[in-house]
């Protein structure tokens, strides 16, 4: 009996060293067979096809093999068109599988099916591509630190929901792929299904969670040979309409356009948008912006955001600036003002290269080009207009060289140019970055080089260096930062940076269970010091310890508490609005606590608490934030956010006198209030309600000045009002329809306002009927975009 049991141990001890330690391959097949993607599965060759099975749980019980009720197959086909994949996924439930239709790339609450490809085998980045059990699509481009949904591939899929669980087929052509032109191609590839009400996931080949890096954790197709891939060419032509309506008048714009993707080959793609439309995209949520910095907005713009991984390496691209605010203002004499200032600049045409050599050499090239722009100035002596340029024909430009090796390690080098016709301001910035994981990715080493060189009325150059180096395996894992930023660092003209002349370390260090307690499925533990110290004058400008603790437990309710120490004394240098100056910020205590309960309930719940006390009397800030969330059925869905913030005795800039720089002490409020809605007719059509109403005030009610010590004294002169009130609301209602593979047919009412004042008015009520009584305007429009594969029109003809 003894023996036995020796005997069944090192049986399961060799089993667990073959399931875990080794890539388990999968053979895909060659099919002359047209494939029906119908969920059916009724083509002959399916029945011959390699299964890919065995699945092992990925999150939360690491390692625990797949319950054989809930067994999972999968089959791959391939032909020269596209790969062909079909999983059967049982469950001996089949009526509590979770099925909520979404618009697409939101996950909602369902089970889904996923595949991550990764065509040159290299570790680095996969295709994902995910359909949930109601048959909605999402897609990504994935690498260890980021999955980037913007990306939409054209691919199809079916779902069927049978009696012993679901039925997948889909059909990912190579065109939404890169791989290399090798004759036997050799690819990453991994399964992951998802079981929604168990809050589970299961990967075919196991991925060990005790290791940071995921990808090179994949397994591995073979089989597919030979192939003689098509003519990589898509025109997608749009029209649409806009009807806008406000008290200043109404107008109506056609306006029509072309976005081309061309395969140049099997790595590499050209997108190229010609006269663009981004009359549909989200509203940049406005604020009430008090700091000495812009506000930084979401990209919403497609082409912007679709597949620009290897652009946003090394930090130097901010899209947001073409097409941005016009970078200069006019210069104008006392008797002149400005009557129209443009507050962006037309884009005129983009085009972007990318790709990746089968020696694992990516390459980015991007270009875009924004019209002439001009201020329109009036004399009020001689009732004349004149105009002046406030934006040349610009031209921007990047550049990306990005060097994989050894599955998991890479160097890159960005360029990010910027060049303005005539005498105005042109930039340039590049960078060196690295990223080296070890053999086993037990330990990270990654940093970078960079240098800016800006050309305007006198030049200047600027550096930033930083190194890091991690631990990224098993339960205790810790980060060791530095980092350098010269004075004049400048890569605004492309990019986006707002702290620079410092040097500061930083050190992390945290606990994690990789597998369930009797109390929680996750829970991490992260402590951390930073410390930041200005370049020119040594003064301590950042300084904090954190603690943070976050998990969810067994009922899969998350939770997070987090405590920030500001114990030393620490100096604003941005804050005083001139260069040289700095002002004192006081010792601080923050600490917030958020928890969100299951989501798989009908009606969740998400909220968070903060508090901020500063060692200034009577100085803190608190606030909340609270969304609720009820999904009525498996298509209809709503959600409301509040959010408040309340700031007792803040204090910041406000004005320059005869006595230097001004600041004040006051008290401001923030509310938001966001409602959103979702109807899913079917997963290819919806209707979809975004709301947010924004106010914010500053009251003001003492002044100071500041001194050179960086301290403020009070300020008895000084009696402007700067006291600031203002307001926003924007409202979407969409109906969106896939009609077909890459086309929609997408209509858009909005209506939106701004009102600006200098008196505060704390009544909510007041503020709602002064919004709604200012110029709101409306705007309708209807916009058709068609998807047209050469190959297919090339066929018909």
């Amino acid at each position: 009996m003894s023996y036995f049991r020796y005997l069944s141990l090192l049986f399961l001890l060799l089993y667990n060293f073959n399931l875990y330690s080794q890539k388990k391959t999968l053979q895909a097949k060659s099919t002359t067979e047209d494939i029906t993607i119908d969920g059916k599965l009724n083509e002959e060759i399916w029945k011959s096809a390699a299964v890919a099975s065995n699945f092992v749980m990925f999150e939360p019980d690491n390692g625990k093999p797949i319950n054989e009720s809930k067994k999972t197959e999968v089959k791959v086909l391939y032909d020269n068109d596209a790969i062909y994949i079909s999983a059967l996924l049982y469950d001996d439930e089949p009526n509590k599988i979770k099925k909520e239709i979404t618009n697409r790339d939101v996950f909602g609450v369902s089970d889904h099916f996923s595949v991550y490809i990764n065509g040159f085998n290299d570790g680095q980045q996969d295709f994902r591509f995910f359909v949930s059990a109601a048959g909605v699509q999402m897609d990504c481009l994935a690498t260890e630190d980021f999955e980037d949904f913007t990306w939409d591939a054209i691919w199809d899929s079916e779902v069927l929901l049978t009696e012993f669980g679901w039925v997948v087929e889909m059909k990912i052509p190579y065109a939404a792929l890169r791989f290399s032109k090798s004759q036997k191609q050799t690819w990453g590839l991994n399964f992951m299904r998802e079981i929604k009400r168990d809050v589970q996931k299961y990967t075919w080949n196991h991925i060990d969670t005790k290791i940071g890096a995921v990808i090179p954790q994949a397994g591995i197709l073979e089989g597919i040979e030979n192939i003689k891939t098509p003519t990589r060419l898509f025109l997608i032509p749009y029209t649409s309409a806009y009807y806008q309506q406000s008290d200043i008048g109404s107008d109506t714009t056609l306006k029509a356009g072309l976005d081309i993707k061309y395969g140049i080959n099997d790595s590499f793609t050209l997108d190229a948008i010609l006269v663009p439309d981004f009359g549909q995209t989200k509203f940049d949520n406005a604020i009430l912006n008090l700091l000495p910095f812009e506000q930084k907005f979401e990209e919403n713009r497609p082409f912007f955001t679709e597949g620009t991984d290897l652009f946003n390496k090394g930090g130097l691209f901010y899209s947001r600036r073409i097409g941005g605010e016009p970078s200069s203002e006019p210069e104008t004499a006392t008797n002149e003002e400005i009557n129209n200032y443009p507050s962006t600049v037309n884009l005129l045409n983009a085009v972007k290269i990318s790709g990746r050599t089968e020696n694992g050499l990516g390459i980015g090239f991007l270009n875009a080009v924004t019209e002439k722009t001009k201020a329109t100035i009036f004399n009020s002596d001689t009732n004349e207009s004149r105009k002046e340029v406030i934006e040349p024909l610009t031209n921007y430009n990047m550049i990306v060289l990005d060097q994989r090796f050894n599955q998991n390690s890479s160097v890159s080098f960005i360029n990010a140019n910027t060049t303005r016709n005539g005498n105005f301001r042109d930039a340039n910035a590049t960078a060196l970055v690295f990223d080296l994981n070890t053999k086993e990715n037990t330990y990270n080493l990654y940093g970078d080089f960079k240098f800016s060189h800006v050309n305007t009325i006198k030049d200047y150059n600027g550096y930033k260096t930083a190194l890091n180096f991690e631990k990224t395996n098993g339960r205790y894992r810790y980060l060791l930062s530095g980092k350098y930023i010269s004075e004049n660092y400048d890569i605004n003209d492309l990019g986006i940076i707002f702290y620079t002349n410092y040097h500061g370390a930083l050190a992390n260090g945290s606990y994690r269970i990789l597998n369930p307690t009797k109390v929680f499925n996750t829970l991490k533990v992260e402590q951390e010091l930073n410390l930041e110290i200005q370049n020119t004058t040594g003064k301590v400008q950042e300084g904090w310890y954190k603690t943070v603790l976050k998990g969810t437990f067994l009922g899969n309710d998350y939770f997070e508490l987090g405590i920030i120490i500001n114990p030393l004394k620490t100096f604003d240098f941005y804050e005083p609005r001139e260069y040289g100056r700095y002002v004192y910020v006081p010792k601080r205590v923050a600490s917030y606590f958020g928890f969100e309960l299951n989501r798989n309930n009908a009606l969740t719940l998400d909220m968070t608490f903060n508090f901020t006390k500063f060692d200034e009397d009577k100085r803190l800030t608190h606030g909340f934030y609270a969304s609720p969330k009820y999904r009525f059925n498996d298509k209809l869905s709503l959600a409301y956010a509040l959010e408040y913030t309340k700031m007792k005795n803040d204090r910041g800039w406000v004005d320059f006198d005869n006595l230097g720089t001004v600041f004040t002490e006051r008290n401001r409020e923030i509310l938001q209030n966001d409602l959103t809605g979702k109807y899913s007719l079917n997963n290819k059509m919806t209707i979809n309600l975004t709301a947010r109403y924004y106010w914010s005030y500053s009251k003001n009610h003492d002044f100071l000045t500041l001194q050179n010590n960086g301290y403020l004294t009070p300020n008895t002169t000084y009696n402007l009002n700067k006291d600031r009130n203002f307001n926003s609301w924007n409202f979407d209602l969409s109906y969106s329809w896939w009609f077909a593979p890459g086309s929609e047919l997408s209509i858009l009412y909005r209506n939106y306002g701004l009102e600006r004042a200098s008196t505060v008015e704390k009544d909510l009520s007041r503020n709602l009927k002064n919004i709604f009584n200012s110029d709101l305007t409306n705007v309708l429009s209807i916009s058709v975009r068609y998807f047209i594969d050469y190959n297919s029109v090339k066929n018909k003809f």
